[in-house]
Formats: C-alpha cells, sequence, structure tokens
C-alpha cells in the first residue's frame, strides 16, 4: 500500500507541476487556452492573476516531493500538502468548475486514503 500512495502523490505532484506551467508560462498560448477554454482577450485580462495561481501550484507540487523525499518521516508533510490539493480542488470545483472535482480533488482524497492505509498496515 506504501507504494499505490507514493505512486498517487507522484502523480498528484505532477499534476500541479503541470497546472504551474500552464498557469505561468502558456496561459495566453494556445494550450493553456485550449485546457482553461479562454479566449486570448480574457487571457491576457488574467494572466498575472494565473502566473500567481501557478505558482501556489508549484508550491503544492515541491510540498509533495519534500513528503516523499523525507520517506515515512514525512507523513505528516504528505498529509498536510494532500490537505491542501484537497480544499482546492473542492473550493475550485465549487467555484469554477465541476471537472476540478475529478482532475484535482479525487486524486488527492484517493492519496490520503492509500497514505492512512499504508500507514496503518506498516
Amino acid at each position: 500500500m506504501s507504494v499505490a500512495a507514493s505512486v498517487v502523490i507522484i502523480l498528484v505532484a505532477l499534476l500541479h507541476l503541470y497546472f504551474m506551467v500552464l498557469e505561468m508560462f502558456l496561459w495566453d498560448k494556445p494550450a493553456g487556452l485550449r485546457a482553461f477554454g479562454q479566449t486570448p482577450a480574457s487571457a491576457a485580462a488574467t494572466k498575472v492573476l494565473a502566473a500567481n495561481q501557478g505558482l501556489y501550484n508549484g508550491f503544492l507540487a515541491a510540498g509533495l516531493t519534500w513528503g516523499l523525499w523525507l520517506g515515512p518521516a514525512g507523513f505528516g508533510v504528505k498529509v498536510f500538502f494532500l490537505a491542501c490539493v484537497l480544499v482546492a480542488g473542492l473550493y475550485g470545483a465549487a467555484t469554477a468548475s465541476r471537472k476540478i472535482l475529478y482532475v484535482q480533488a479525487l486524486p488527492a482524497a484517493l492519496g490520503l486514503v492509500l497514505l492512512y492505509l499504508s500507514r496503518s498496515a506498516g
């Protein structure tokens, strides 16, 4: 179960690195416009806000990576950052797009469940 938890945490971290790149560097480029359903005008008007949001996604990825790097001693770090991702995903699903529930919140919740199961099994 520990391996499954680590795999899910790695995937969540990689997703947030991808979000960071989309929001910080590709927001007003074709890939960013497609990913977020933006028009060039709306992307230009929100580019600075998106870059700020991307930076936060980068911090989430960094925190999850840090927790993995710490190994078993990083349990609390992994829980904290997965919980942050989960809350952000729930808020995003409630305020922006239901799709965020499946892309962000669900993987974080799965990671938390697997993390706790691996802890109780070990």
